[in-house]
């Protein structure tokens, strides 16, 4: 028996989560604490009802997918058209205030007018939509950069029914995502290499396609004019919510912003009701375009990591801290790393994962399904979309990443592996 995994009785569950009760009376604290500071309290309650929101709608449409002669596909329902809509009101009400400021400066020259104009256009331009942005760090590969990636991304994004993408953030996230930048919407991947570097390469071919099966599934959330607004509301929300241990001045003002603040949260959370559904489906439909470019068992692979991802986290965090004990030998040695820039944190990495036993898998598996475990709120559960993969006549590799090919991009990943190895060693893991 491994002592680094918990013993569990695979015949009646028993000790299958021990940390349940741990984290329950976290969250109880949690609670309590969030009690005693007004601003994280209600963005706290707000994350929390999008998880229960998403693990209710994974299970419903877990069912829906998975009954016989059901076919996953993107559509647009009512839901989502109201959901545009609002998105629209969102933004008119931006530019009614822009219109408002800039009527008030004009005709209004010289009166007070003017005063109410700049205020007008001043909120217009906090509460503008803004569009994604390049990811806060991480070390960019443009094409000439990584050739043989770009190729496999290409190859991966040609049966999954887009294109590839125009820029790649390699970073310390376990994790990945997609996103479009900027008005003319070019598209930037972002790799996670603690993530990367654990999966086996049918599981890497997996990642890509569940990524690349974003842009064309009909994910109505992160379509550009939803998206947009979700932010808007955001950051009115951050506006509006009410000042912690006010003075006699502060309160008149926060009961002046109850209103708003009722009304924007109101907006946000219809338009989280109007749009998880439709994001659940893309996650199920991302998972089968994953399953058709890599196969299915290499799909459902893919979610046993996100599953045990919290071991890849407790792995650099002691590699970390092992190197902060060790002092200056540890970084004179970090700073003149091996030849592969990692001084032997990814191949430590891969080597402690893959001694992970199946039972640990298990064991997760099982837990997930009680805890309802997902990537984020906006994810459907973990083991139901391993079940949706699997429900179904298992799909053959359309792309294979053999040894050769993968030697060639480990190569062009060289210096973008040691730069996040450093920032690990050195920050730890993001």
């Amino acid at each position: 028996m491994d002592d680094r995994f918990t013993v569990w009785c695979a015949a009646c569950d028993w000790n299958v989560d021990p940390r349940r009760h741990q984290e329950e009376q976290e969250k109880r604290e949690k609670q309590a604490e969030r009690g005693r500071q007004g601003k994280r309290a209600r963005q706290g309650r707000l994350e929390e009802a999008r998880r229960a929101l998403a693990r209710r709608y994974g299970e419903k449409l877990h069912a829906e997918v998975t009954q016989d002669g059901a076919e996953l596909r993107a559509w647009r329902d009512g839901a989502a058209m109201l959901a545009y809509a609002i998105a629209l009101c969102v933004h008119g009400l931006t530019v009614a205030l822009l219109a408002g400021g800039v009527y008030c400066l004009v005709w209004g020259w010289g009166s007070g007018l003017v005063v109410l104009g700049v205020v007008l256009l001043a909120i217009a331009v906090a509460l503008r939509p803004r569009l994604s942005g390049p990811p806060a760090e991480g070390t960019v590969l443009h094409r000439a950069d990584a050739p043989e990636l770009y190729a496999l991304i290409d190859e991966v994004a040609g049966v999954v029914g887009t294109r590839g993408v125009d820029t790649i953030t390699v970073g310390k996230e376990i994790n990945a995502s997609v996103m479009s930048q900027g008005v003319r919407g070019r598209r930037a991947l972002t790799l996670g290499l603690p993530l990367w570097e654990v999966l086996t390469p049918q599981q890497q071919v997996a990642l890509l396609g569940h990524e690349l099966g974003h842009y064309g599934n009909g994910d109505t959330r992160h379509g550009r004019v939803v998206d947009t607004a979700l932010r808007s509301l955001a950051t009115w929300h951050y506006y509006f919510l009410p000042i912690p241990r006010p003075n006699a001045t502060e309160m008149v003002v926060n009961v002046v912003y109850a209103v708003p603040l009722l009304l924007v949260q109101g907006t946000l959370t219809l338009l989280d009701h109007l749009t998880l559904r439709a994001t659940q489906r893309a996650e199920y439909l991302a998972d089968r375009e994953a399953a058709r470019a890599a196969s299915t068992e290499a799909a459902a692979g893919l979610m046993d990591q996100f599953l045990v991802a919290e071991s890849v986290d407790v792995f650099l965090r002691r590699e970390r801290n092992n190197a902060a004990l060790t002092g200056s030998r540890s970084a004179r040695r970090t700073a003149t790393a091996s030849a592969d820039g990692t001084d032997g944190l990814w191949p430590r990495l891969a080597a402690h994962m893959a001694s992970v036993p199946e039972h640990e898998y298990e064991r997760q598996r099982r837990a997930g399904a009680r805890r309802g475990h997902s990537v984020d709120s906006t994810h459907p559960p973990t083991h139901l979309r391993r079940a949706c993969l699997l429900a179904g006549p298992p799909a053959q590799a359309a792309v294979l990443l053999d040894d050769d090919r993968l030697g060639r991009i480990t190569a062009e990943l060289t210096g973008a592996r040691a730069e996040v190895a450093r920032s690990i060693v050195r920050d730890g893991v993001g």
